[in-house]
C-alpha cells in the first residue's frame, strides 16, 4: 500500500495496545542502524510469554482445560532459558521484539522511544500482532516530540510500505481488539 493522504490519517480506527514491536532506522544503505534496547533478562522474559499470555485470554476456558497448557508453558520456559543463556554468553548477538504500547491503526503506528528520531525517517518495523503474526513494514515518521515526564520521545509514523495481507491482518486485530475494550467497558459500566 502506498503512503496514506495526510487528511485521511484520522480515518482509521485506532487502538491502544502491549505489542511485541522491533523497530530500525532505515538509512538508504545495506546496513541499517538498530534501535532497539541492550536485551535484558527481563524483556525476554516479556517477549516469551506475551504469545502464551494472549492466545489464552483469546480463548478463555477452552483452552485453559486442555494438557496443551502445561506443554506450552514449559517450551516457553525452556526457550526463555536458551535466549537468556545466549544473552549473556554473546552480549549484543540478538535484537528481540519489545513489549511496548501502541497506538496502531491500519495507516499508521505511534509509541515512545528513547531515540529522537526527525520527521521523513524511515523505520523498518516489525510488529507481533496477537497472538503470533508479525507484520513486517516500513513507516515514515510523522513527527518526534519529547514523551509526557521526561522518557524519551513519542514517535507517529504512517505506514508507507505495508503488503495488502499484511494490512488486512492488522486491520482484522484492530477492530477484534476494539470490539473487545468496548465489550470490557460496557461490562465495567453495568457492574453496580
Amino acid at each position: 500500500m502506498k503512503t496514506t493522504v495526510s487528511e485521511d490519517r484520522r480515518e482509521w480506527v485506532r487502538v491502544e495496545d502491549d505489542l511485541l514491536l522491533e523497530y530500525r532506522l532505515d538509512n538508504g544503505r545495506d546496513e541499517q542502524t538498530v534501535t532497539t534496547d541492550t536485551v535484558t533478562d527481563d524483556m525476554i522474559a516479556a517477549a516469551v510469554e506475551k504469545p502464551t499470555a494472549d492466545l489464552l485470554a483469546k480463548s478463555g476456558d477452552a483452552l485453559a482445560q486442555t494438557a496443551l497448557i502445561p506443554w506450552m508453558r514449559k517450551v516457553d520456559w525452556l526457550l526463555e532459558v536458551i535466549l537468556k543463556t545466549l544473552a549473556k554468553s554473546h552480549p549484543g548477538c540478538m535484537e528481540l521484539a519489545k513489549v511496548t504500547t501502541v497506538n496502531i491503526s491500519g495507516g499508521g503506528i505511534s509509541f515512545v522511544t528513547p531515540q529522537q528520531f526527525n520527521a521523513g525517517d524511515r523505520l523498518m518495523l516489525k510488529v507481533i500482532l496477537p497472538p503470533f503474526t508479525p507484520v513486517h513494514a516500513a513507516a515514515r515518521v510523522i513527527r518526534s516530540s519529547p514523551a509526557p515526564q521526561g522518557r524519551g520521545f513519542t514517535l507517529a509514523a504512517e505506514f508507507v510500505d505495508l503488503g495488502a495481507d499484511e494490512q488486512d491482518h492488522l486491520i482484522r486485530y484492530i477492530l477484534q481488539t476494539q470490539a473487545e475494550q468496548l465489550r470490557s467497558r460496557r461490562k465495567e459500566e453495568t457492574v453496580p
